[in-house]
């Protein structure tokens, strides 16, 4: 019975990812146990269903996490961000950029 873990692959790699938004699907497999095919898989998945996004900047991707998605489950009514903050994970805040800013 010692070899189940309390959260499944996607939660994992969810988890890394929130952690470290630049490293490699290589990075995250290691980490974690997994290939980087099936690291790859799963980043795929959570892009589809809306909990990151994928950005290519230069030969890597980096990944933004979406905190106020709701958690694709029957029994939780809960955000992903607030599933990652019991987790440790702390959000960064997001500035704008100066072409974004208010202007008085």
């Amino acid at each position: 019975m010692d070899n189940w873990t309390f959260l499944s692959s996607h939660g994992l790699v969810l988890v890394s990812v929130a952690n470290n938004p630049e490293k490699t699907a290589r990075d995250i497999g290691d980490d974690i146990g997994l290939t980087e095919r099936t690291t790859h898989k799963i980043i795929v998945d959570l892009e589809l269903a809306g909990y990151i996004t994928r950005r290519k900047v230069g030969r890597k991707n980096t990944y933004r996490i979406h905190p106020d998605v709701q958690i694709r489950d029957a029994v939780t009514d809960t955000s992903i961000g607030k599933l990652l903050t019991t987790l440790g994970w702390k959000q960064k805040k997001r500035t704008r950029k100066t072409s974004e800013k208010k202007t008085d």
